[in-house]
């Protein structure tokens, strides 16, 4: 094991005392600190990680009579692709790919600029400018990180989806953007399975009429010596909340919310996110399992903003090894190794395999997200990585981090994530909107986050954004985590309070799959539900039908129009789908009352149009 340094927080800590003469007894004081003198602190995070403003700000914070009117940071202008320029090394490689086929390929940062600067020309060429949307169907790779950048030098805004999201779930996307450029890989490789996409991006193309050009970026993927310097690039300065990239939610309750996020408050709230709650140091490597189509891709892409070398990995995690992505860790000798609590409970229940790659006496951190993690899983991953710091982290799509992460300089608790994230106002709440500890409630933000999203698209008058976070509690954030904060100060994670489902760390609308299912005639109804308990994580659907269903044949057809996420484990026949008075379709108490809650806990039957199915439910859970 490398020997144990001085962490970034600590070297925050004594910056803070250094340069604005403020010490804290301990953690929670320096938290408290951050989220009632937000302008101080956010400031304090700019100058700390020296970040460059083309034109300087006014005011750091400036808040509004909502959330979402919050001002940060007002008249700066900054560019974040030239943040990530600025580490450029001869000394160590910007990226670190691999995929099934293939053997570790590294890309040297001349390489990387090069590449950047070949699609920056093209997209130039097509009168891509400040603004314009480029949207991206394509595989986790380096000529996609190149492509991102080449668009945000631009000022231009990113939105991506990996190619397993089906045609219709892709334009549902896309199609709100109004995107000028299209990058698509035409093919990849997935479990062994070569998959072609060309007709599929034909359908984008027709569908999405306000795209005028498509860049092939399998034409793209030979990274060669063609050299550029890093003065040809262009970097357009933006404002400090003009958009970096439009994340969507899941699609619960119809199309996915396209959610806008401000270029400035990423770049800061990543810096504060990785280099201190995950100590990412320079010259480290970073890797964290993901897809284009989540937020970790995005999130995972920041790790260049500290000087860290990124890593990538394009295929199954499971082929053609169980242990393939423990291969890749040791061959790229990564610091940081990040995955969904699903993947690592998996591996365990795979110890043969698994026990055979642990020896890494340079792995720093394992991360976990997408859903909680259990104790008991935490604590076998501790005893096979004794050196290893585990951190889970919970935020989501909405604000492109965490709310609740690590910390490198605190014990780790098995089944707890270990703090409030620095920035972020993190209570939770009961039901009558009192601040509670030991006892679970809805996890809400007090206090603006500088992460929030910007707006949401096609919500002017901010109606949507209103109904999505502030519908519960209206002068707080309501997120829709089930938590609870612990005796130790600590934060578990119980699974999500609504109804959207959350499958390896990619959040899934119901509304997508109750879509799919809709063209079969046979499907007369059907509901899913995501249950999370212990170490049960299943995706369960309930259909009702009077016909004799090919379930094989209902389950290819959701991996085909939606993605291999949406797959459920379980289908069942069901006499009936539970609805409201009202007309609601009842998911959220199905799934508390299959996870072990009592039927008169969950819902009043006097609030449904047909109670007695519930009773088909109740002894269904018995089973």
């Amino acid at each position: 094991m490398q020997p144990k340094t001085i962490s970034r927080l600590q070297e925050y800590t004594a910056f803070l005392q250094q340069s604005y003469g403020l010490s804290f007894l301990d953690y929670d004081s320096l938290h408290q600190w951050s989220i009632t003198e937000q302008g101080m602190f956010w400031e304090s995070i700019a100058r700390f990680f020296d970040v460059d403003f083309d034109s300087p700000y006014q005011e750091v914070f400036m808040p509004g009579n909502h959330f979402w009117k919050t001002k940060w940071f007002t008249g700066a202008t900054l560019n974040y692709a030239k943040h990530i320029f600025k580490n450029v090394s001869s000394e160590r490689a910007a990226l670190v790919f691999q995929n099934e086929t293939e053997k570790l390929l590294e890309i040297s940062w001349a390489q990387l600029i090069a590449k950047t600067y070949s699609f920056q020309k093209e997209l130039i060429a097509q009168g891509v400018k400040k603004g314009d949307a480029v949207v991206c169907f394509g595989i986790n790779s380096p000529e996609t990180v190149a492509a991102f950048l080449a668009t945000n030098a631009l000022g231009a805004v990113w939105s991506s989806c990996s190619p397993d999201f089906g045609t219709p779930a892709v334009c549902d996307r896309f199609s709100q953007l109004q995107p000028k450029v299209l990058f698509a890989h035409q093919s990849y490789q997935y479990n062994g399975k070569q998959h072609d996409c060309t007709e599929r991006i034909a359908a984008i193309q027709k569908q999405i009429q306000s795209i005028t050009h498509t860049i092939h970026l399998d034409a793209h993927a030979v990274f060669d010596d063609a050299s550029a310097q890093i003065d040809q690039l262009q970097f357009v300065s933006v404002s400090f909340s003009d958009p970096i990239w439009v994340l969507f939610s899941s699609g619960t309750t119809g199309k996915p919310k396209a959610l806008v996020h401000g270029t400035g408050h990423m770049l800061l709230e990543h810096l504060k996110a990785l280099a201190l709650h995950q100590n990412v140091c320079e010259g480290d490597t970073y890797f964290w399992y993901s897809t284009t189509g989540w937020m970790m891709w995005n999130y995972a892409l920041s790790s260049l903003l500290s000087g860290a070398t990124l890593c990538l990995y394009q295929g199954a995690p499971n082929y053609p090894q169980e242990d393939t992505l423990w291969r890749f860790a040791k061959a790229a000798k990564i610091n940081h190794f990040g995955g969904g609590a699903v993947y690592f409970q998996k591996q365990m229940e795979q110890p043969s395999a698994f026990l055979q790659s642990t020896n890494f006496p340079f792995l720093k951190t394992m991360g976990s997200t997408g859903s909680p993690m259990s104790t008991e899983l935490c604590q076998k991953l501790q005893q096979q990585f004794p050196q290893t710091q585990m951190i889970s982290l919970s935020g989501g799509s909405d604000v492109c981090t965490a709310f609740v992460g690590g910390h490198p300089d605190m014990p780790v608790i098995p089944g707890e994530i270990q703090c409030k994230m620095l920035g972020a106002a993190v209570e939770v709440w009961s039901a009558d909107g009192n601040s509670i500890t030991e006892t679970p409630g809805e996890l809400v933000l007090t206090a603006p986050l500088l992460s929030m999203p910007i707006y949401l698209l096609s919500d002017p008058n901010f109606l949507r954004y209103k109904q999505s976070y502030f519908s519960m509690f209206e002068s707080v954030w309501s997120h829709g985590d089930w938590a609870a904060i612990t005796k130790n100060g600590g934060i578990v994670i119980y699974g999500r309070s609504d109804a959207t489902l959350n499958r390896f760390g990619v959040r899934i609308g119901t509304a997508e799959i109750y879509a799919a299912l809709a063209q079969f005639q046979e499907v007369e109804d059907a509901l899913m539900v995501h249950l999370q308990y212990g170490d049960t994580d299943e995706l369960v659907l309930f259909i009702q039908s009077n016909e004799n269903l090919n379930f094989k044949e209902l389950k290819t057809h959701i991996r085909n129009t939606c993605s291999p996420r949406h797959v459920p484990d379980q289908i069942f026949n069901a006499p009936e789908i539970p609805y409201t008075i009202s007309g609601k379709k009842v998911e959220i108490p199905i799934k508390r009352l299959l996870q072990g809650e009592k039927l008169e806990d969950v819902i009043s039957l006097d609030a449904l149009k047909n109670p007695n199915v519930m009773q088909w439910f109740s002894n269904f859970k018995k089973l």
